[in-house]
């Protein structure tokens, strides 16, 4: 290579763009704080409710959204339901406490793919917005029972069998989508089956494909709802 040709700069990967969206601003503030120290990430925008969140969105074209589920005014799940169906690319982490469970189905019907819970650590949020601009989702292990249990009651409520769903799914795929549905990430199921990230993921691929969904809380809940899988209670 002569001294006049120079190597050609490695591309550099656009940042992850975040709204911050809460009532109370000290935890904008301190998410604001987290957040910022990571490279890849760049905050945005902040909203104190619903409204304004829906506005920034519009505004801001963020890709991924941290939502406060109990907000005054226009909730969480109004402001998703709303951004979602202008906007579906958009990435949405409910953040929630345990007494918020109404409030956490309400944001799975709206179209939110991340759930996690106001105590995470750190790591755990920033985690979640890297799977959220991948178009994955990250459900807390103790959310995921609590969304999928409630949901599993509902389809076999009030006397009625649950309809069953034709589908194609190989065996191996409905073990993976059990553990989805377990809210288990394609790491963690990876180890679990001794298979790679990427063997996972394709897997994952398949199974949006072939049930016709677009993140992992819609597969998990038509499996369930349409008897593919079980979900025991407890689990």
């Amino acid at each position: 290579m002569s001294k006049q040709e120079k190597k050609p700069k490695a591309a550099v990967p656009p940042k992850i763009k975040v709204l911050l969206v809460d009532d109370h601003r000290v935890v904008r503030e301190g998410l604001s704080a987290i957040l910022e120290t990571k490279e890849e990430i760049e905050i945005v925008g902040e909203a104190g409710d619903g409204s304004e969140a829906v506005e920034k969105s519009r505004a801001l074209m963020p890709d991924v959204i941290i939502m406060d589920v109990s907000m005054p005014g226009m909730t969480g799940g109004e402001a998703t339901r709303l951004i979602k169906r202008e906007f579906p690319h958009i990435g949405i982490i409910a953040l929630t406490m345990y007494e918020d469970q109404q409030h956490i189905f309400d944001l799975v019907r709206a179209g939110a793919t991340g759930y996690l819970l106001k105590d995470s650590d750190s790591t755990e949020i920033v985690t979640a917005i890297r799977a959220m601009s991948r178009g994955e989702s990250l459900i807390h292990p103790s959310v995921a029972s609590k969304i999928l249990t409630e949901f599993s009651l509902l389809a076999e409520g009030k006397g009625k069998k649950r309809s069953f769903l034709e589908h194609d799914l190989s065996e191996r795929e409905i073990t993976v989508l059990r553990l989805v549905a377990d809210g288990k990430t394609n790491k963690e199921i990876a180890n679990v089956l001794d298979l790679s990230e990427k063997t996972v993921k394709n897997h994952v691929r398949n199974i949006f494909h072939k049930l016709h969904v677009y993140d992992r809380t819609q597969a998990a809940i038509l499996a369930i709802r349409k008897g593919i899988i079980d979900l025991e209670p407890n689990s």
